[in-house]
This record gives structure tokens, sequence and C-alpha cells, in this order.
């Protein structure tokens, strides 16, 4: 096991568990910021994770995360703030 597998196995060990609960509890708007924060920090694991392996697969997987991640807020966000009349 090297360094980058070490912080990202306390990365997902330490700070996905509260994002995930804040997520899955709460009011509308601080699940859909909990969901925001643990996209984040699962594109920086996969970052490390692929430092960690050696993989370029990996990487890939972070940046279309990167890219798709606040698309989804904003879609979430529009069915929030609901239809305007």
């Amino acid at each position: 096991m090297n360094v980058w597998l070490l912080v990202a196995t306390v990365l997902s060990a330490g700070g996905l568990p509260p994002c995930l609960w804040l997520g899955f509890c709460g009011p509308p708007q601080d699940r859909l910021v909990g969901v925001n924060l643990a996209g984040t920090q699962i594109a920086v694991l996969f970052l490390l994770l692929a430092q960690g392996y050696g993989r370029t697969s990996y990487v890939d997987l972070a940046l279309v995360l990167v890219v798709l991640a606040p698309a989804g807020t904003l879609v979430f966000t529009r069915f929030l703030a609901g239809e305007e009349r």
C-alpha cells in the first residue's frame, strides 16, 4: 500500500459518510449540498486511486464526474425550485 491509497482510504472512510448522511437526511436543500459534496469527493477519490494503482482509466472517470456533477446539481436545483407561474 502506498501513500496515495492510504489517503484514498482515509478520504473514503472519513469524508464520504458525513456527505452521504447529509444527502439522505434533512431538508431538500441540505440533501442537495450533501450529494454535490459527495460527487466532488468521489472525483478526488478516483484521482487518488488512479495515482495509487497507476491506471489512467480512473482519471477519465474523474473527469467525466467533474463535468456531470455540476450539471446534475443544476437539474436538481430546478426541481427544487418548482414551476414558476
